[in-house]
């Protein structure tokens, strides 16, 4: 499958919906001056054309392997990864306290919706350092930062994050995993978690796991949860990897997609000799968790748009290069690509339109990470009411957008030789894990609405208001707020019933305010502007008006749900 990076657009995404030059203005952000971002955005695209888009094919075909001494990648993976390292790819938007470059948080996005363009179960990799870099820059002590982050923000050393057991999954409560104290500020780790990605891999020599435990005499549910830091190598007086941590592999998953990706079980302390250091207070797991998780859940929307891409630029390729007989009421009966056939067409202007508008709702949602730590609180609220939109919505699309390229390549698609098949399988976990998409729109119903007293959500509903101008986006706009409104103070189960198809209308309604905003800044004829313009008007006219249609949806009781007994499911 091709791949080109999308400079052109990542550009004019981060001037005009993410608005960078604000940031940069800022004493901060002052380094990420337009010279360096055009090099930060040539250069990632250069690199991961050149090394990582190579790889996709064998990542998907061979993928990982596990063995009884640890993952091994496929060929050409760990001298990829290195050449990542060396770039310094993974230092853009670390701290700069620690070795990184500082760099707003939304072009570190547009680095990694290069690389997961390029090769996306490979960009996994990077994508959970980010998280780990995270969780010990806010909850680390300094002797851990100074220990850690230096290896984490180059990338040196990677990172993960342990949650899920096999009998707790969205239920983190009920997670098992303990820690026993050492009696010398250490504690004895152990336990299983699954489906931990690069859990395992040989491409780096330490593996620093965040892993969610609880100490003796814990309190019951989340409250009673701790997180400890447990690198896969304990470290020597030099600061070096050493001793083995008694941390195992013990398997990897047989997925239906992101073979590049190894998703491992893990099992910490099997002989006893597993020793972690606890990350903020004891108990204080969730908080801290939920630092790794945000973060990791703008990320996962942003794999939506990786695979959108991917997908929508290889069914433009094949497209254009498919010839077969002419469209109905062409002059001619000379056969013609098929990109000129109506279908055809509206299918392709559908998965650019999808694609795009993923990219804005993410990359506006990693502007707002930038503005609060600026100290911005309205960003902060902003942040907090559209991660939920930016993960359920994002990843949506990269499926409907995957499928849809299938579609395009017709019988070929269904097909693994053309590639098109893979977005469609490595994009169908992004709803699923990190939070599925039901429990974003839970979130968004349950806790987000009434954030900050309801000013959040009023406040997101009055700025779609004001410059929106397109007359089925403006009644949008509205029926969220009706919806909105009538959510906030129904009943439990009416308020769940009615949340997926409200995130989908609050989604659609942000992405329309955010296209039309580029569409009036894509001034001349060239073809750019003229994409942008076409892909704007075709999301106002047929993609919002789609929206519009699950007011109802949102607004229905919710007995049909939740009073209909297991046996009539199951007649």
């Amino acid at each position: 499958m091709p791949f080109t990076p999308p400079v052109a657009e990542q550009r004019f995404v981060l001037d005009h919906v993410v608005r960078l030059a604000d940031l940069a203005a800022t004493e901060r952000f002052a380094a990420a001056s337009e010279d360096v971002v055009d090099a930060v955005l040539e250069g990632v695209g250069q690199f991961a054309a050149g090394e990582w888009a190579p790889l996709a094919r064998i990542g998907d075909t061979v993928g990982a392997k596990w063995s009884p001494d640890g993952v091994h990648m496929p060929d050409g993976y760990r001298q990829a990864y290195h050449a990542y390292v060396e770039g310094g790819w993974g230092t853009i938007g670390a701290p700069e306290d620690w070795g990184g470059q500082g760099l707003p948080f939304a072009l570190q996005t547009a680095v990694l919706d290069t690389l997961g363009t390029a090769n996306m179960g490979f960009a996994l990799c990077p994508t959970l350092t980010v998280g780990a870099i995270e969780a010990l820059q806010h909850h680390g002590s300094p002797e851990q930062q100074a220990a850690y982050l230096p290896r984490l923000a180059t990338g040196e050393w990677t990172g993960t994050m342990n949650l899920t057991e096999p009998q707790a999954g969205s239920d983190v409560g009920a997670l098992r995993a303990t820690a026993t104290p050492l009696g010398d500020g250490k504690w004895s780790i152990r336990g299983t978690k699954i489906f931990i990605s690069f859990g395992d891999h040989d491409m780096a020599p330490n593996i620093v796991h965040l892993v969610l435990a609880r100490t003796p005499d814990a309190p019951a549910g989340t409250r009673g949860i701790s997180l400890f830091l447990v690198p896969k190598y304990r470290l020597t007086d030099a600061g070096e990897p050493g001793i083995f941590n008694d941390v195992r592999v013990v398997s990897i998953e047989h997925k239906m997609g992101l073979h590049a990706s190894p998703t491992c079980v893990l099992s910490f302390g099997d002989h006893g000799d597993c020793v972690g250091e606890l990350i903020g207070p004891e108990h204080g797991g969730i908080r801290a968790m939920f630092t790794m998780m945000n973060n990791a859940r703008l990320n996962v929307g942003l794999q939506g748009v990786q695979v959108a891409e991917g997908a929508t630029q290889g069914a433009i390729a094949y497209a254009l290069d498919r010839v077969q007989s002419a469209r109905a009421g062409a002059a001619s009966r000379d056969s013609v690509a098929i990109a000129e056939h109506p279908d055809v067409r509206r299918m392709l202007i559908r998965m650019k339109a999808q694609t795009q508008a993923a990219r804005a709702l993410v990359y506006y949602a990693a502007g707002q990470v930038d503005r609060a730590a600026l100290g911005d609180a309205a960003a902060r609220d902003r942040l907090e009411l559209v991660t939920p939109l930016a993960k359920a919505h994002g990843t949506d699309l990269g499926n409907e957008v995957a499928s849809l390229g299938i579609q395009v390549h017709g019988g070929m698609g269904y097909v693994e030789e053309t590639g098109a098949a893979q977005y469609f399988r490595d994009a169908r976990i992004t709803p699923i894990y990190e939070g599925t998409n039901g429990i974003q729109a839970a979130d968004l119903v349950g806790r987000k609405l009434g954030l900050s007293g309801g000013t959040a959500f009023a406040s997101l509903i009055a700025d779609l208001r004001a410059e929106a101008q397109h007359p089925a986006l403006i009644r949008l706009i509205g029926a969220c707020e009706a919806v909105g409104t009538h959510l906030a103070s129904a009943s439990h189960d009416d308020r769940l019933a009615g949340s997926y198809p409200f995130l989908t209308m609050l989604s659609v309604a942000t992405c329309g305010w955010l296209m039309e905003r580029q569409s009036r800044a894509a001034a001349g004829e060239d073809d750019f502007a003229q994409m942008k313009r076409t892909t704007t008007r075709f999301y106002l006219d047929q993609i919002v008006p789609e929206a519009l249609g699950l007011e109802a949806a949102a607004m229905a009781p919710a007995d049909v749900l939740y009073q209909v007994p297991a046996a009539v499911l199951a007649a």
